[in-house]
């Protein structure tokens, strides 16, 4: 779980700081925010590849080695001398950061017995409602008054940390399936596995949409100060920790099914509320808190559907998901930074909530069929 906090501080880090890399790297808001959209390229490229190359590798070595690279990886963003030596740096940095949180959910999977398989990996998930809740804010406060590079430094440490205590703390000798061709063939002649993977793009693409430009978008809508711009990014992390353990409550007993069609729900009224009060602070903000509780929950519930569809396969379904997790906030923070630029701000919500409005409908099309007692028996 701290881990994944490592990896989503690492890679929401430039969504709490535009302005600061802005100024601080002598480019626009615009060109920052394509260190998300570059970033989440490679993020959807390099999970199913990494996934391949790494599934014999033994897990703790695995975690703990990619754990190792990101803490070193935010050292160097800390010192780079300018904007085209930081994104090199982050491309290295998702590229091999993108191994953690499918691999994490992957060897959860392996820890535990089947029954507490669904609340084991949304609690590994709680480290990505943590870097939401905790560390976007932090990042906020820590640039608007020490700079980005305060803000890299910090995250390493933090990365170091983590590094050291999943090395002291995990259990050797766990491996996974093994992943090859014939893993994704099978996964891809698998209508369910489209169709969850389908939703996770819809509704990270409009997340992302608004969510890579928010503290702009909130200064220009409302004039929000960067310490007022902070405390929406504290209700979208607090809300999605409050939303995560919720889940984590009652994923055993509800089905992942009815979870995820309850918080997806509420992912889509929080998005909806943004767009119809853009301009007014306090309900954009009770918006926020409203799409948080949603935000990390039902990308958790997403793992466990995938994991339950094909657990012989579950890091690469899972790694799959990561893979179009990032097509999405590639799609989004284009879209995002597109609508931006052209200063077509109060579009950006709506159209949010069009993407998620259809990720929603999906959820609903892939209820589970009732096995009746006759079919059971036969």
């Amino acid at each position: 779980m701290l881990g994944n906090l490592v990896t989503g501080c690492s890679v929401l880090a430039p969504a709490g700081m535009l302005t600061e890399l802005s100024t601080g790297l002598g480019v626009t808001i615009r060109t920052a925010g394509l260190l998300i959209t570059f970033g989440a390229i490679v993020l959807c490229v390099g999970s199913p590849v990494t996934a391949w190359l790494t599934s014999r590798i033994e897990r703790r070595v695995l975690l703990t080695m990619t754990l190792l690279v990101l803490a070193l990886t935010n050292a160097a963003s800390a010192i780079a001398p300018d904007y085209e030596s930081l994104l090199i740096t982050r491309l290295v940095m998702l590229a091999v950061g993108v191994l953690y949180t499918p691999q994490a959910a992957g060897t959860a999977a392996l820890i535990v017995p089947a029954q507490k398989r669904g609340s084991t990996i949304a609690y590994v998930f709680l480290g990505w409602s943590l870097a939401a809740a905790i560390g976007l804010p932090l990042i906020t406060f820590i640039a608007s008054r020490y700079g980005f590079r305060a803000t890299y430094a910090a995250i390493a440490l933090t990365g170091f940390a983590s590094f050291v205590f999943l090395w002291w703390r995990m259990p050797g000798g766990l491996r996974g399936a093994p992943v090859d061709l014939r893993t994704w063939v099978d996964l891809g002649r698998n209508p369910m596995i489209i169709l969850l993977l389908s939703i996770t793009t819809l509704q990270m693409s409009g997340q992302f949409v608004v969510f890579t430009f928010m503290g702009p978008l909130l200064a220009k809508l409302t004039g929000a100060s960067p310490d007022a711009i902070g405390i929406v990014f504290a209700l979208y992390g607090i809300f999605g920790f409050v939303g995560i353990v919720i889940a984590t409550r009652i994923v055993d007993s509800w089905g992942a099914w009815k979870t995820s069609l309850l918080f997806t729900g509420l992912l889509l009224a929080g998005v909806a509320g943004w767009a119809v009060s853009a301009g007014a602070y306090v309900l954009m903000a009770g918006s926020v808190a409203l799409w948080g509780l949603g935000f990390a929950s039902t990308n958790s519930m997403q793992q466990v559907r995938l994991v339950g569809a094909a657990p012989a396969f579950a890091s690469a379904s899972v790694s799959l998901n990561t893979s179009v997790l990032y097509i999405g906030q590639a799609i989004g923070s284009a879209v995002g930074g597109l609508l931006f630029a052209r200063e077509w701000l109060y579009s950006a919500g709506y159209v949010a909530t069009v993407f998620v409005a259809l990720a929603l409908a999906v959820v609903i099309a892939t209820r589970p069929r009732r096995v009746t007692r006759a079919a059971a028996a036969e």
